[in-house]
């Protein structure tokens, strides 16, 4: 069974589809606009992670938002890609990404 999920984007709603996949997510911190990469069965339930952790580094950059998905049906097809993005070290990488998702 699927489960949709609405995101606030901007301006933009983002509806994202739960089956039993993998995503690669990207989320941005509010506090200073940096990027961190990570791979996930549930990117909404890792967001809330992210943003209540007490240490670590994305502890020290929160509030952060979703910015980025890409579901997979297979878990080492979902860290591939996590970690070609994360091996490419360009932030205009990363927003070429996103933006790419947006058009």
């Amino acid at each position: 069974m699927a489960h949709s999920i609405s995101l606030k984007f901007g301006q933009e709603f983002i509806l994202l589809l739960y089956t039993h996949m993998f995503y690669v997510y990207i989320i941005q911190s509010l506090k200073d606009s940096s990027y961190y990469i990570g791979y996930s069965a549930n990117p909404i339930s890792r967001l809330e992670k992210h943003n209540k952790s007490r240490t670590g580094y994305t502890s020290r950059k929160k509030p952060w938002e979703l910015v980025y998905t890409e579901g997979f049906e297979d878990k080492s097809d979902a860290l591939k890609k996590e970690r070609f993005i994360k091996a490419q070290k360009s932030k205009a990488f990363i927003e070429r990404l996103i933006n790419s998702k947006l058009d």
